[in-house]
């Protein structure tokens, strides 16, 4: 009867993908830096678990509207195992959703809207535009760009005015969720091009926010290089051969290396050791990875 418990909470676990929630926690971070708030407030505790609420609501109501599919192509998976009844995943996704909206609104009616409409896009994204090879992936950037927006919202005045900031964590994550389409039965050559033409957007935007007069980018470059060394050559090998275990492979490297390029971020914004502080939540992400599965 233990043993059976501690199976069914692993399971819960798993569905919930903790070391991707990290990673998470690094966008409201980054949102924190770029707004100006003081870290030692009770603001960012609301906030970061907003965004775990968020999170984990949506990557469970991922595993929901794919328990069909992973019956046949994942059948190891908590749902289609049948460790976990699927009304029983509902509820937890329900839950961790409504959990993430309500504490946002704790923090201000910016929040709220935010947290808001990060939710509706997860569940827009897990039951309709997932397989859609060009509006799921900008869907699925939609939610981490709004998630980086909701650290910002600690000081709601600061969204109108750093509203650009998402466009770098929808082109990343777009070009993680464009390569991860292929992850069961291999992907196409293009689709590696596109992702990488992406990523050098994405690197690219992040050393223009040196226009930025608050911008300090020889604090982020250490970071940017870091970045660049773990994705890059990932998805290079993804697109030279897209075989399902190198886009597996370059999706991990991909989710797990936002921190970094948070850290980034955050770096330019306030500075080598806030950077580092940022960068400091990436061996608990590879940690959780080596314990939970990442996709």
């Amino acid at each position: 009867m233990l043993q059976a418990a501690k199976s069914q909470t692993w399971a819960y676990l798993q569905l919930m993908r903790p070391a991707n929630i990290v990673t998470a926690w690094a966008d409201i971070l980054v949102g924190f830096a770029a707004s100006g708030i003081d870290v030692i407030n009770i603001l960012p505790l609301w906030l970061l678990l907003a965004t775990s609420g968020l999170y984990g609501g949506g990557v469970v109501f991922n595993d929901v509207f794919d328990a069909e599919l992973d019956a046949q192509e994942r059948p190891e998976r908590p749902i289609p195992s049948g460790i976990i009844a699927k009304q029983n995943a509902i509820a937890l996704g329900t839950f961790l959703l409504v959990l993430g909206i309500v504490a946002a609104a704790q923090v201000s009616a910016t929040s709220l809207v935010i947290a808001a409409t990060v939710a509706f896009a997860a569940i827009f994204y897990d039951a309709f535009s997932k397989h859609h090879a060009v509006f799921g992936p900008i869907n699925m950037g939609i939610c981490r760009g709004g998630n980086l927006l909701l650290g910002v919202s600690a000081i709601p005045a600061m969204v109108e005015h750093l509203w650009f900031l998402a466009l770098i964590p929808i082109a990343y994550i777009a070009a993680i969720t464009a390569i991860s389409q292929g992850e069961v039965h291999g992907g196409k050559n293009s689709t590696g091009i596109a992702a990488l033409v992406l990523i050098a957007g994405v690197i690219s935007g992040v050393l223009t926010l040196a226009l930025l007069p608050e911008y300090q980018v020889l604090a982020a470059l250490p970071f940017v290089a870091l970045f660049a060394w773990r994705v890059v050559p990932a998805f290079v090998q993804a697109w030279r051969e897209a075989t399902p275990m190198n886009i597996r492979t370059a999706v991990k490297a991909g989710v797990l290396s936002l921190i970094i390029l948070d850290a980034a971020i955050a770096a330019g914004f306030a500075g080598l050791p806030y950077g580092l502080l940022v960068l400091g939540l990436l061996p608990i992400s590879l940690g959780l990875a080596q314990i939970f599965a990442v996709t």
